[in-house]
């Protein structure tokens, strides 16, 4: 395997915190906290671009936040103490309850090599297998379905296929906003060979607005979609008769008992659109991924697609397949040593033969008995007592977690919380009673695999902070306290690198497609410069039998569930992610730029809906389901369906008191994967009119905000709070001290306050009004930390003169508002996103902003075609 230097001139190559698209990154060290940023173009991801949130890493790896030290109740300690503490609990707690007492609670975030020893050490030494994951939240619904079609974890595409396919249909996916270069990929194939895009989502997302065909779908329809594709693709003799023959397994009486009922929510017209679209184009790739998985029927929505990829042969050839995209950098590579309390390790499950393999090959004491609770279950036992000490490694789910209610007052419960992060307060580690500091994005040494099994390194170019260690580090440290001091005695990530390479040969005989024993060997040296590759090549199945028994893959016969309805919470509310947020904004929160795409979590409502429950533009709303309740800014939109909700997942107890959409989801889950249905539940909405509303710019964000709705968003030199409340506002405790001067219209029940330093220089504003209108935010954010501006321009929110007014920001990378692209449509009869790029730069660089200007172009389009 050809190596190549980590590092040219000062740049390390390494990979993106972010998706699980995989990104390679160039980063070039410019101080002791900061680099300059740009893409990889050697990296077979992405070639050099980034999306938003990877364009601006270099904004987020600063010290502000961080966990810096061990802490044990709350007080500094020493590693020795922290480590010894943690191994004390955690063994007595085995002692006198059982390996079961105990649980890991892992992430996407963690490096392969941290999987690798937390699973060794739980499942082969504890001998529990309660060791689960967050990517049990957004992909375990399709490793359930890729393991009953194929027998074993394997994404069988790659990004390659993307540009040879005729036919690209998107499940799911805003893939425009969540996997921004995936995207870019798609749209330049469809330039490049006339590619068709299908758009399968209840939403007409920005991704949709750019298909050749949407389909919203009915909520959970996709089954009885994929059900009546594949019985059309039947009665039309598309079936591919020959690969079905010899390459998969068809159950008795599948075809007889094919179920095609079940409400898609579809037009007759669309939907046979769509069926002659795909008859037509035999290079078909079909990618799913969050819509899809997170469900109560994820795992059938999985093989409902798989089904009709086998039946036609749309599988193992270039421009087709099914492809699972994943959510997060390292699921893929925590999915592969055993992150998933469903699989043991490197892709083998619980047979009495493949625990005696991963015992022998670990020397370990014990070996898990089978299965460990899944993560809702896992925090069940929290709350029950069966769980008496959890460790929570780089992960929120105090926030992340459905009905995260319960999931607090469980640990809050627990006898033992010990959470390892990066960062100090999280929602989460406030229920911590052991808080151990972990090294961030580059600080850390290791390996992710992204969604095409590319795995590539993640390498430091900045110094570790204060006391903070490797994940693998902290692990293998308790191992060692617990007794375990040969097993776990690593001392550099590449020696844990081998033995996860090591167990994927071991005894594997070609029964697994992961096989890495040709890196068993590998040196410190050619660790440190191994570049990306892909495990079993760009087409996995092309020449290599599946891996079940008989070499074949099966059909899954899957029903289309009934609808779930509700009389008291008759909407259906759906959850998802913002184009420039990342999980709970513990990074992406960091990022002035990437803040002002969406600064406010906001529940989107159709215009009918809006009207018949009394809400309006840009008001606030209360959403409640059976689970809990939040607040939400409104935002009126014909682009959600008639009934149903939208709402951010992001926004967490240290940004907000509204947008806590955690709160909101019920802990159903698929009964196959156990991934929770954070799309489809019940919900209800009514309008919120506090009695006066404010907003407040500061250097720093107050501590006692007295409202009932507030959330923060960054800004150049501080802090934007928005704020409603009802009663007296305590003006005085969300002002810092300084030089005051305020101004009242008590007609309108408006007051407004700036304070100034000792230098003149802006340090906090305040506009609050009952009934009136607020100024704009923009101009008076931009005056922090300034002292030229005039105190009349301070109280009056805006400048003397002001500067034209770029309108709400939709191109991140380079700042372009929606009014400075729509003078530069108008004034140049601009009609192509292209020359809206030439002219102002926007959506030339990530593209995820690309299907926004699209939008705007539409009246100059209509207008030159008559």
């Amino acid at each position: 395997m050809a190596a190549a230097a980590p590092s040219e001139g000062g740049t390390v190559r390494t990979t993106c915190a972010y998706c699980g698209v995989g990104c390679g990154v160039a980063a070039t060290p410019t101080g002791a906290r900061s680099a300059l940023i740009r893409g990889d173009a050697a990296h077979p991801a992405n070639s050099g671009r980034l999306c938003s949130k990877g364009t601006h890493l270099g904004e987020t790896i600063g010290l502000e936040g961080r966990l810096l030290y061990p802490e044990i109740g709350g007080r500094r300690v020493g590693w020795d103490a922290a480590i010894a503490h943690v191994a004390d609990r955690f063994s007595a707690t085995i002692a006198e309850h059982g390996p079961d007492s105990v649980a890991f609670y892992v992430s996407g975030q963690l490096l392969t090599e941290d999987y690798y020893v937390a699973n060794k050490l739980m499942k082969g030494f504890i001998g529990s297998a309660n060791i689960d994951t967050n990517s049990r939240l957004c992909m375990a619904s399709a490793v359930a379905a890729h393991n009953r079609a194929f027998g074993e974890d394997v994404v069988p595409c790659s990004y390659a296929d993307l540009e040879a396919a005729e036919l690209i249909v998107l499940v799911g996916s805003n893939t425009a906003w969540c996997h921004p270069i995936v995207w870019q990929r798609i749209e330049a194939a469809r330039a490049a060979t006339g590619a068709k895009l299908v758009v399968i989502d209840p939403r007409r997302t920005e991704t949709a607005e750019r298909a050749d065909l949407h389909l919203p779908v009915r909520p959970d329809g996709d089954i009885a979609l994929f059900n009546r594709l594949l019985a059309d693709l039947r009665a039309r003799g598309v079936l591919d008769e020959a690969f079905l023959r010899d390459r998969v397994a068809t159950p008795d009486g599948f075809w007889e008992t094919l179920d095609t009922g079940g409400d898609d929510g579809l037009d007759a017209a669309d939907r046979a659109a769509f069926f002659d679209l795909f008859a037509a184009h035999p290079r078909t790739v079909t990618l799913f991924s969050q819509g899809a998985n997170q469900s109560v029927c994820g795992t059938d929505k999985g093989n409902a697609i798989i089904n009709v990829h086998l039946a036609t042969g749309r599988i193992g050839t270039p421009g087709a397949g099914p492809f699972s995209i994943t959510g997060q950098p390292n699921a893929m590579g925590g999915r592969e040593v055993g992150g998933l309390a469903s699989t043991l390790a490197v892709h083998m499950g619980f047979s009495e033969a493949e625990r005696d393999r991963a015992q022998r090959f670990w020397n370990a004491p014990t070996i898990c008995a089978g299965p460990g609770l899944k993560a809702v279950e896992m925090f069940e036992a929290v709350a029950d007592g069966r769980i008496k000490a959890i460790w929570i490694m780089a992960t929120n789910p105090a926030v992340s977690m459905p009905d995260a209610g319960a999931v607090r007052a469980a640990l809050a419960a627990c006898p033992l919380v010990v959470v390892s992060d990066c960062i100090a307060d999280t929602d989460t580690a406030r229920f911590a009673h052991v808080k151990l500091p972990a090294l961030g994005w580059g600080e850390k040494d290791g390996t992710v695999t992204n969604s095409e099994r590319v795995l590539s390194r993640q390498r430091r170019f900045l110094a570790a902070p204060e006391e903070a260690r490797a994940d693998w580090d902290i692990i293998a440290s308790v191992a060692r306290a617990m007794g375990w001091g040969d097993a776990f005695a690593y001392t550099h990530a590449a020696q844990i690198f081998r033995d996860y390479a090591a167990q994927t040969a071991f005894e594997n005989d070609g029964a697994r497609l992961l096989d890495l024993g040709g890196l068993a060997g590998i040196g410190e040296e050619d660790y440190e410069a191994l570049e990306p590759f892909q495990w079993g090549g760009l087409s996995p199945f092309a020449d290599r039998p599946f891996s079940t028994p008989d070499g074949k893959a099966r059909l899954i016969a899957v029903k289309p569930p009934q609808p779930r309805m509700d009389a008291d919470f008759p909407l259906r509310l759906n959850t998802g992610r913002y184009r420039d947020q990342w999980h709970t904004m513990t990074r992406t929160g960091l990022s002035p730029r990437l803040s002002a795409h969406r600064p406010e979590p906001l529940v989107e409502i159709h215009p009918d809906d809006a009207l018949a429950h009394g809400i309006f533009d840009g008001g606030l709303a209360r959403v409640e389901s059976r689970a809990g309740a939040s607040i939400y800014r409104v935002a009126v939109t014909d682009t959600q369906a008639r009934g149903t909700l939208f709402v951010p997942m992001h926004w967490t107890d240290s940004l907000s008191s509204g947008g806590r959409t955690g709160r909101l989801p019920s802990r159903d889950r698929d009964p196959v994967s156990g991934q929770p249905g954070f799309k489809n539940h019940g919900a209800r909405i009514g309008a919120y009119s506090p009695e006066w509303r404010a907003f407040l710019v500061g250097a720093h964000a107050p501590r006692h905000m007295g409202a009932a709705y507030w959330t923060r968003s960054r800004v150049a030199g501080g802090w934007l709070t928005e704020l409603a409340g009802d009663g007296e506002p305590d003006i005085a405790a969300l002002l810092p001290e300084g030089r005051r001067m305020e101004a009242m219209d008590i007609r309108r029940g408006m007051v407004r306050a700036v304070v100034l330093d000792e230098d003149g220089r802006l340090i906090a504003a305040l506009f609050l009004t009952r009934n009136g209108v607020l100024p704009p935010r923009a101009w008076i954010s931009a005056q922090l930390g300034r002292k030229e501006t005039r105190s009349a321009e301070l109280l009056a929110g805006r400048a003397a003169t002001p500067a034209p007014d770029m309108g709400p920001i939709v191109c991140v990378c380079f700042d372009v508002g929606m009014k400075t692209i729509l003078a530069a449509i108008g004034g140049g009869g601009l009609l192509t996103v292209e020359a809206v790029g030439q002219a102002v730069r926007a959506g030339t660089n990530c593209g995820s902003c690309r299907p926004a200007i699209a939008k705007l172009l539409e009246p100059e389009r209509r207008l030159a075609h008559g």
